[in-house]
């Protein structure tokens, strides 16, 4: 079973990079995107130097939470977002339909927040480019200081090394273990079992469930101890052996050699005094 690549599995140049470029964000109290280059990657929206909102592929965002739990249907969605005019986070429209609530709805982007930094610092940072906007977006109506969110990225990682069995967000395949109880199980692992395939990563089954990645991966690594699942060993090389009624022929290093000419010979050409051709090769 594969760990961390390091304690922290903390790129410390990318976590570098990403700092300063959010304390200058803050110190120039800048309006816009941030975009942050890497694998995963994603983008911080500020404003006034404070982070109000952020998306990664590495993590769900609020829309991605809210559609996967069930709490909103895809057409409930889509119309929702037509009564806004083409809003990107109809906020108001999903507390006046009853969707969710006013605290609800903070809980989930807070949390969206937090695991979209925490999967751009899990992953690798190669660059960062600001992009001015009159308007950030913004699911946060309060922004947080940069420092407290990397602050919180790292505190997650340690935490995350520091299990029995840790693993990384977009790495381990895990599948289940045969044999386990529905009946003993929580919601949330028996919703890993019922999705770990083998093929899917901590990332994967935290869009497929609607779960922030943080806490599917932590909840992963533990299942792992707990011997709900596992993750299968690298497969063993086939090798490949000759048909034992032919046995094993040996290749003769050396390119063949024409014979050698007889004095006062030519090579025979084909009548009429020409190499006749094949797809405009002698034949």
């Amino acid at each position: 079973m594969s760990g961390l690549r390091d304690p922290l599995d903390l790129d410390q140049v990318g976590h570098d990079l990403l700092a300063h470029a959010l304390t200058l964000c803050g110190r120039e109290e800048f309006t816009g995107e941030l975009r942050v280059a890497g694998a995963p990657g994603g983008i911080l929206h500020l404003r006034n130097g404070l982070v109000v909102g952020a998306q990664s592929p590495g993590a769900p965002g609020p829309e991605a939470l809210l559609l996967r739990s069930g709490r909103v249907s895809g057409e409930e969605w889509a119309a929702l977002v037509r009564e806004s005019g083409g809003a990107r986070w109809p906020a108001a429209g999903l507390i006046a339909r009853g969707y969710a609530g006013a605290a609800q709805l903070k809980v989930v982007c807070v949390m969206a927040l937090h695991d979209a930094v925490f999967a751009v610092l899990a992953g690798r940072v190669h660059g960062c480019e600001r992009v001015a906007e009159t308007e950030p977006f913004a699911t946060v109506a309060v922004g947080e200081a940069s420092n407290r969110l990397l602050q919180e990225a790292v505190r997650r990682l340690t935490a995350l090394a520091a299990l029995p069995h840790p693993v990384h967000p977009d790495r381990e395949r895990p599948r289940p273990v045969p044999g386990w109880d529905a009946g003993l199980l929580t919601a949330l692992q028996h919703e890993l079992l019922t999705h770990a395939d083998g093929r899917s990563t901590a990332r994967d089954l935290a869009f497929r469930t609607g779960r922030g990645v943080y806490t599917v991966t932590v909840e992963m690594a533990r299942m792992l101890g707990e011997g709900l699942l596992e993750c299968a060993a690298a497969p063993t090389p086939i090798p490949v052996r000759p048909n034992p009624d032919e046995g094993v022929r040996q290749r003769d290093p050396s390119p063949p050699t024409a014979p050698p000419l007889v004095p006062g010979t030519l090579p025979r050409r084909k009548p009429g005094g020409f190499f006749r051709l094949r797809n405009g090769a002698p034949k």
